[in-house]
């Protein structure tokens, strides 16, 4: 199976054949997928070098122009060091563009914390208007990829890993995918969590919910499992003399909490609660592998099933 970069170096290669209006940005990082397409598109395949404000700067200036820019580096040279420049050259300036960026939270652990970016996703955040996609598989990489690809001039963000899921879903842009039914709480996995948050709840009564587009939030989706929940709960409730409220566990790859507010907003006007499980504040300053990454942030399954169980009604 190839990797969710080596997709989107593959899939916007041939995207840049069919449409003028595209233009590839890149940091030096990267460029090796875009050889062929640079040849054949030398003024729309553009590596500024390692300056990453600059990758910034020219693709708001091309949106400008009326292009559609794609850009691309890890996620802590993407979003976090020129985060005045996405914030002035596209929000500020009014264009839209795909920031596509790779290595993530701990994607390449030897890098150290330079090259690590659990905040990448709350500190867009902070902005107005940015569509958020994590895929957990290559193949939802490329329906994600073609989503962004033909937004219009909206600002997206997507959000490529090493870490992947085993298979791919059949993921709709903009909408949570049901993947089981319980007469529970509701657990939602962001994109490559959902094995490990599966492994996790087997033999719990709860629903999951699996999330490739984070923002906007699907409120609407989450608001019709928890009903579902909250009435199979309900009849129990009334049994035993408690009320029917509905728990709902937020897994994240990325800084704990970023989505707890888009929960608890889309439930205002039920009683419920919210854990939010994700990358916590505190560094680690040991690197190792994925794998030991996630058993060190308590995100491994089994880690996973203690926390989750313990949180539940």
């Amino acid at each position: 199976m190839d990797t969710m970069r080596e997709r989107f170096a593959s899939v916007v290669s041939r995207l840049l054949d069919d449409d003028p209006r595209l233009a590839v940005v890149l940091a030096e990082i990267g460029k090796d997928g875009f050889t062929d397409a640079a040849r054949a598109h030398p003024d729309r395949v553009i590596n500024v070098g390692i300056r990453e404000q600059l990758l910034v700067g020219v693709g708001g200036g091309l949106a400008l122009t009326g292009m559609r820019p794609i850009l691309h580096t890890f996620a802590s040279f993407l979003v976090e060091r020129p985060f005045e420049q996405v914030k002035l050259d596209f929000g500020h300036q009014g264009v839209g563009g795909v920031l596509v960026s790779a290595a993530g939270s701990y994607d390449w652990p030897a890098g150290g914390y330079t090259h690590m970016a659990p905040g990448d996703v709350a500190l867009l955040d902070t902005l107005d208007g940015w569509t958020v996609h994590v895929p957990g598989h290559p193949d939802e990489a490329e329906t994600l990829l073609r989503d962004a690809v033909a937004a219009g001039d909206d600002s997206v963000y997507v959000r490529l890993s090493a870490h992947a899921n085993s298979a791919p879903r059949d993921i709709a842009p903009g909408r949570f995918l049901t993947v089981r039914e319980g007469r529970g709480s509701v657990v939602i996995a962001v994109g490559p969590m959902l094995d490990g948050v599966l492994a996790a709840v087997e033999g719990l009564d709860v629903t999951v919910l699996y999330a490739t587009t984070v923002r906007p939030f699907d409120g609407r989706t989450l608001r019709a499992a928890a009903g579902a929940g909250a009435a199979a709960r309900a009849g129990a409730a009334a049994r035993a003399g408690a009320a029917g409220a509905v728990d709902v566990v937020l897994v994240e790859p990325y800084l704990a909490g970023t989505s707890t507010a888009a929960a608890n907003d889309a439930l205002a006007d039920r009683p419920h609660r919210v854990l939010g499980l994700g990358i916590p504040r505190r560094e680690l300053r040991r690197y190792g592998t994925i794998d030991e990454h996630l058993a060190g942030r308590g995100l491994d399954p089994a880690s996973l099933r203690q926390r989750i169980s313990g949180f539940l009604r």
